[in-house]
């Protein structure tokens, strides 16, 4: 079992930064790639960024792509994502989550492994 918790949330306004961290314990090493979605009220859980445990590629919502910015450090078993120019239409709840699969993907479903989740809410 893996075991994820996310933290870093927060309020913060239009223009602002905030980092997201998720940190994994339990079988780590069974973990091939993490990702970050988001559910905002009322709609569905996208995909926001994906990367690959032991390489350096990623993936990107293109609704985010050039304002956030995941990254992984294997060493503390925690993955960030980096987001900048904050936008109101970026507040939701964040979602950590791991794939034993290799690959980068992009739909939850494909996702074992989940975090609580962590509120982010960018004001106007």
């Amino acid at each position: 079992q893996v075991q994820l918790v996310e933290s870093g949330g927060g309020l913060v306004q239009a223009g602002g930064s905030l980092r997201l961290s998720c940190a994994a314990s339990g079988r780590t090493f069974s973990n091939s790639a993490m990702g970050w979605f988001r559910q905002a009220p009322g709609k569905e859980r996208e995909f926001v960024a994906a990367i690959i445990r032991n390489y350096f590629s990623t993936a990107y919502a293109d609704s985010v792509k050039g304002r956030f910015t995941i990254t992984k450090d294997n060493a503390k078993n925690t993955v960030y994502l980096q987001m900048n120019s904050l936008k109101p239409e970026d507040t939701a709840v964040y979602y950590c989550a791991g794939r034993t699969a290799y690959g980068l993907a992009r739909s939850d479903g494909e996702y074992a492994y989940w975090g609580q989740g962590t509120q982010v809410t960018v004001s106007s």
